[in-house]
């Protein structure tokens, strides 16, 4: 725990102060059950409330595939989520296996309180080839796998069929080019009845994560060294968004404050929009616009790209009971619960053997427009203090958004902060 403590001092007192908050109010038993119990505990901790139902059908399966283990699901918040285990890793009591992000995986693995999984695999019957490349990349830090993938997302391009009938106007296809996107976004805008074409995404991954690399540029070079935004790939990537907003194809920065696109997207507000796979079951699980509503793939600028993310599970180094971990952490990544998930549809199954089970569990709907772009997938952009320089892109989005300034002044200035941050991470 040496590296870990070490890194521990760098935090701030108001992190520190949240976390032994978080520890004390949310579930004040558990470790010391795991610890003093006779029970052969294995504990889970995760911050997805919209997948606990899942994740409870998953241990009751396990605990009767296995008489006497006691699994134990340790709910949080996401915001407090990753504050808690840097304090349980300071005290030595982390749970046996957490739910990790990408933003957060080098910091935690860096530190040395993350399992390397490499010399396990075989022996927990895992195959990195029943994965997406993209996540298993994600997932590596100094050339060994640290998680298991649980789910991954994607972006697509989401559209109501209902506004495109109503203006004559073709939906879209997997051939569409990014030109076709922008007239159809003009055609399909109506200001008199307050419904834009689409949206010009302040965002990341539902965005300009996407456009970037399809333009050939990155957000983040691959030893993590190097910013790319002030580079043309990446004016080109993020000025194709402003060019729609200026032309008023999307409804504005201040109207997308007060509303988000999504909401608009519902509302019959917007036509087309970028979105990630995570809002499926917001989108179709609406009776109001679900029947209107389908998906295809992102079009295509200069050549196909779509940053994936996703979560995987990670095994703690200092686990108290590692080998009957080990045992859940197979069953996690096994074909029979990924099953599970992909029947619920809450998330995209990690596991590549059960993508068509999930492609059913909306049979009227291209969910297939996702699975498709695994193929040209790129890894979600993050270094050692990811949240570091994140803070910077918010900053510059806000800024390039608004209009106040050109945009590869914006992007010069944040590559430069950024590169600052990631010379900081190295030293």
């Amino acid at each position: 725990m040496k590296l870990w403590k070490k890194f521990a001092l760098c935090m701030s007192l108001a992190l520190l102060v949240t976390g032994c908050g978080n520890k004390d109010s949310k579930n004040p038993s558990s470790e010391e059950k795991s610890s003093k119990s006779g029970e052969n505990v294995v504990r889970i901790a995760m911050w997805n409330p919209d997948q606990i139902a899942t994740m409870k059908d998953i241990e009751k399966k396990y605990e009767e595939k296995n008489p006497g283990v006691d699994i134990q699901i340790e709910e949080t918040t996401f915001k407090d989520h990753f504050t808690k285990l840097e304090t349980q890793a300071q005290g030595d009591v982390m749970p046996d296996i957490f739910t990790m992000n990408g933003p957060n995986f080098i910091k935690f693995a860096s530190n040395g309180v993350i399992e390397p999984l490499d010399d396990y695999l075989d022996k927990i019957g895992i195959k990195k080839e029943d994965y997406p490349e993209g996540l298993i990349n994600l997932y590596t830090y100094d050339n060994h796998l640290y998680g298991i993938p649980k789910d991954w997302d994607l972006t697509a391009l989401f559209y109501n069929k209902k506004l495109f009938d109503e203006k004559g106007v073709s939906y879209p296809n997997k051939d569409w080019t990014w030109d076709d996107f922008v007239k159809a976004a003009e055609q399909l805008t109506d200001k008199d009845k307050g419904i834009w074409g689409t949206s010009f995404k302040p965002a990341t991954q539902e965005g300009y994560y996407d456009t970037i690399p399809q333009c050939g540029g990155y957000i983040i070079n691959k030893d993590k060294t190097k910013s790319g935004y002030d580079t043309e790939e990446a004016y080109d990537g993020i000025q194709r968004w402003i060019d729609i907003g200026e032309k008023g194809y999307s409804p504005d920065l201040k109207t997308l404050t007060d509303t988000n696109d999504t909401d608009l997207f519902k509302a019959g507000k917007i036509a087309m929009i970028y979105s990630g796979s995570w809002r499926i079951p917001e989108y179709l699980g609406d009776e109001n616009i679900s029947k209107d509503i389908d998906l295809e793939i992102m079009p295509k600028i200069k050549e196909r790209a779509a940053t994936i993310h996703g979560l995987s599970y990670c095994l703690a180094k200092g686990s108290k009971n590692k080998d009957q971990a080990l045992d859940f952490l197979a069953y996690l990544g096994s074909k029979e619960v990924n099953e599970m998930w992909a029947e619920k549809a809450t998330v995209i199954p990690a596991n590549n053997k059960v993508l068509e089970t999930w492609e059913k569990s909306y049979p009227d709907k291209n969910l297939k427009a996702f699975v498709d772009e695994l193929e040209y997938s790129v890894p979600y952009p993050v270094s050692k203090n990811t949240p570091v320089w994140n803070a910077y892109e918010e900053d510059a989005i806000n800024e390039m958004y608004s209009f106040n300034k050109p945009v590869k002044d914006v992007l010069k200035d944040l590559a430069q902060k950024m590169n600052d941050a990631l010379e900081k991470e190295q030293n």
